[in-house]
């Protein structure tokens, strides 16, 4: 509920009969100078003219043509609406909309990001009318003169306009533009009583008591206003006329963690009124705060008391050219999001707002999420009576929508101001934003002062963009193409974002949606992102790192070995990343958590995300998922002090654990090794020094270099005591990943359980990058090094539309080896 007419009386949602027709800017000024030879297209609402006309064949967007030019005229006739009063609500409209009822204008809106309710008198098949004037002469306005101009978004008036970046980051994302209702239409009829100005905010105070808050206005004769919240009880009382209030009281309650610390618990929420209840929908207790250290320098997010290591994605969008807000829509992202032990969203201020069913989702799921205003890297103007009125209605009803979601952990000004003004060479006075600084924060502090609020993203240090302090957004490792080490020697705190990188997809997406050549064919370059105006792109950040970790020479390993190179392509972008994250997540690192860079792709290629565009998990999402693992082991080069093993227990009970090392030759045989039984407390981390393991010196490094090397690969395996089962793994390369490439026999059968089939897979030798290629089936890791002496048993995950009775089938493979095991 977000404070507005509860629809506790009644809603009808208008999202069928639309039809849309295109005009030239500016010629139709109301629905009847609409020419009746104009071509009428079936237009789905909530939805974007984008939709409209790909479902119509007459768009592209993987070659969009501008559609910001031309008026957009959505147009219904409301047969199955009833005479009489009611309520217009409309929660969405991209961008400068003008609403006629039957042929009257009752609304011009000049945000994307507000919702409006409207008063109206229905007469019995009314005409409801929406035109989406042409953003294009707007943009083109003279404004207020900027202090800086960002290269990254053109053209430099949509500062000046309430709507998404999306569709205007040339070499970010694909130019398709945001236009149309992009949120629901509805109806809404009054019922009695009527409800409104209802606020709702849950606590979970220092004892374990959880709390919560609510008051609201009601209309109409009632005799009890009842509160529930689980099996727990409170009655409203009266503060003045039709205003009411209660706190509700719920001792020990089952508080709300991200789900890789604890149980996200949710509790349902119900508002009875004279005895019949209206569901509210569900909340959860926590209590959520930021550390920023003695001096002021550091960012740790706590909740319930424990800090966190924060680990994620930033959030895209579901579809570029639909921008939908279904739970339909969102669920398959956010389940995979969590299925990698992801444990926070970012949404940047380049985005869009989601709708409250994205935060009840990773309420749900225990997914914190950091949400960005939509603001970023423009000089915005200060003093605009009217941009300002805009800021506020949005923030409020952003705020009033996700009262209840617990998720919501960050709330962040915007995205890059503060970084585009110093990197512009101003003066620190001239940073600062009144919108972040000033008009936001009071409405953060009267609607959610639960969550911890933050000017800007990054901010803090020398520079608001340096990484030893505040929040930062580190591409040392990356875009800037530092060496691995500088994951460390930049003594990161915490990063909303990271580690971009153009991740190669699996050979099946690029078999169905880009057959062409890898990089060097001008379609697959359309899909690589790049900074605007670079001499370089993201394939080259990746070659970097290909050529770093494996000593191959990318243009001539592309020309030679075309298969070679796109393995070492899909693999290499996960071995940086899980080395990198062993680095911040490794005992006496200052890092608090990061966010990668980004979590789905816009189009099927070789693009940012961690998932591909059709929702197919890439290598690199499988890299992350062992990255992010709640109970860890790692290993680290601490040089001539030698191989260090961390073990990292984030889980609320401790734990009884066996880790175990071994050194490899020629990846099998066993040169020394030793293991140690250990009681892990919760949240707790130990390191231990690989020679307390072994009881004597060995060289696991490979730093002193007395001889030839004895050893290519350190393997490093954490199991449960009591049943041996395999937590985690890592792995160590003293002389390089390729010096450990051996022609391993894999031996692999697929198992029947029940209703589930799984793979069971061993290997005589180390196996680098194990590939599982089913077309039927996913299986719950790929990608990974498989080491010798021990099965490993993997779930298989049936994909969509495939018979339940099918049989895995396919291939598996190593970039380490020219075998092809067939299943």
């Amino acid at each position: 509920m977000d404070g507005r007419l509860a629809s506790i009386g009644g809603e009808m949602r208008l999202s069928e009969g639309w039809n849309l027709v295109l005009t030239d800017a500016g010629t139709c000024v109301s629905p009847s100078d609409v020419p009746l030879s104009a071509g009428l297209i079936p237009a789905p609402v909530p939805g974007t003219v984008a939709e409209a006309l790909e479902k119509a064949g007459l768009f592209d967007r993987t070659k969009p043509h501008p559609l910001n030019d031309r008026d957009a005229w959505y147009i219904c006739r409301l047969i199955d609406a009833d005479a009489g009063d009611a309520v217009l609500r409309l929660e969405g409209l991209a961008t400068l909309c003008e609403v006629f009822l039957n042929g009257h204008k009752i609304l011009v809106s000049e945000s994307m990001f507000e919702s409006h309710d409207v008063a109206v008198t229905l007469l019995g098949g009314d005409e409801l009318a929406l035109c989406f004037r042409a953003l294009e002469p707007r943009l083109s306005e003279p404004g207020p003169r900027a202090r800086w101009r960002p290269q990254m978004i053109t053209p430099q008036g949509l500062r000046l306009v309430r709507t998404t970046l999306l569709g205007h980051m040339p070499g970010w994302c694909p130019e398709i533009h945001a236009v149309g209702p992009w949120r629901p239409v509805s109806l809404l009829r009054a019922g009695t009583p009527i409800v409104s100005d209802l606020s709702l905010r849950p606590d979970l105070l220092d004892d374990g008591e959880g709390r919560l808050y609510a008051s609201l206005s009601i209309e109409g004769d009632v005799s009890e206003i009842v509160l529930r919240c689980g099996d727990i009880e409170q009655t409203f009382e009266r503060d003045s006329p039709g205003r009411y209030n209660a706190i509700l009281k719920i001792p020990g309650v089952e508080p709300w963690w991200p789900h890789t610390h604890g149980t996200p618990s949710l509790h349902d929420v119900v508002l009875v009124i004279d005895g019949i209840d209206y569901p509210l929908g569900q909340t959860g207790f926590r209590r959520l705060s930021v550390d920023r250290g003695a001096d002021g320098q550091d960012f740790a997010v706590v909740v319930n008391g424990e800090r966190i290591f924060c680990r994620g994605a930033v959030w895209t969008s579901a579809d570029i050219a639909r921008l939908p807000g279904s739970r339909e829509d969102y669920e398959p992202w956010l389940r995979l999001s969590a299925a990698a032990g992801m444990n926070m969203i970012r949404i940047g201020g380049t985005m869009a707002y989601e709708t409250p069913d994205f935060f009840r989702l990773c309420d749900e799921l225990g997914l914190l999420v950091w949400q960005d205003f939509m603001f970023a890297n423009f000089d915005y103007p200060k003093t605009d009576k009217v941009l300002n009125a805009h800021v506020e209605a949005e923030v409020s009803q952003f705020l009033g929508r996700t009262r209840l979601s617990p998720s919501l952990a960050v709330l962040c000004g915007g995205s890059e101001m503060q970084q585009q003004a110093a990197m512009m060479g101003l003066p620190e006075q001239f940073w600062k934003s009144p919108i972040v600084e000033e008009i936001i924060p009071p409405l953060v502090q009267a609607l959610r002062p639960d969550v911890p609020y933050v000017v800007n993203s990054p901010f803090g240090g020398a520079m608001p963009f340096s990484p030893n302090a505040g929040v930062t957004h580190y591409y040392g490792v990356g875009a800037y193409m530092r060496p691995l080490a500088d994951a460390r020697r930049a003594d990161i705190r915490f990063s909303a974002e990271s580690l971009a990188f153009a991740h190669v997809p699996q050979a099946r997406t690029l078999g169905r949606h880009l057959p062409v050549p890898a990089v060097h064919s001008p379609l697959w370059k359309e899909r690589v992102p790049r900074d605007r105006g670079a001499s370089w792109d993201f394939d080259d950040v990746r070659d970097h790192y290909l050529q770093e970790l494996y000593g191959f020479e990318p243009s001539q390993l592309r020309r030679e070995d075309p298969d070679l190179y796109l393995g070492l392509s899909r693999a290499v972008t996960g071995e940086v990343a899980e080395e990198t994250y062993a680095e911040w997540r490794r005992q006496g690192s200052g890092c608090n958590g990061a966010l990668v860079w980004t979590l789905q792709d816009l189009l099927p290629g070789a693009g940012w995300g961690v998932i591909d565009s059709t929702g197919e998990p890439k290598p690199i999402w499988y890299a992350l998922r062992r990255a992010f693992r709640p109970v860890q082991v790692l290993l680290t080069d601490e040089g001539t002090n030698g191989l260090d093993v961390h073990v990292i227990n984030e889980t609320g009970t401790a734990l009884e654990l066996t880790v175990q090392v071994s050194c490899l030759r020629d990846g099998r045989q066993i040169v020394v090794g030793g293991g140690r039984d250990l009681t892990i407390e919760a949240r707790g981390k130990q390191k231990i020094a690989c020679t307390d393991l072994f009881g004597a010196f060995f060289d696991t490094t490979y730093a002193f270099r007395f001889g030839p090397p004895s050893h290519d690969v350190t393997v490093a395996q954490l199991t449960a005591s009591d049943t041996g089962a395999l937590i985690a793994e890592a792995f160590y390369f003293p002389l390089g990943r390729t010096k450990a490439f051996h022609d391993a026999e894999i031996m692999a059968s697929a198992v029947q359980q029940g209703e589930n089939w799984f793979l069971d897979l061993s290997s005589d030798r180390l196996a680098q990058s194990v590939q599982i290629e089913f077309e039927a089936y996913r299986a719950e890791d790929d990608w990974f090094h498989l080491p010798p002496g021990s099965s490993r048993r993997l779930r298989l995950y049936r994909r969509a539309g495939v018979p339940v009775d099918a049989i895995p089938m396919g291939q598996i493979r190593t970039i380490s080896s020219r075998r092809i095991v067939e299943v």
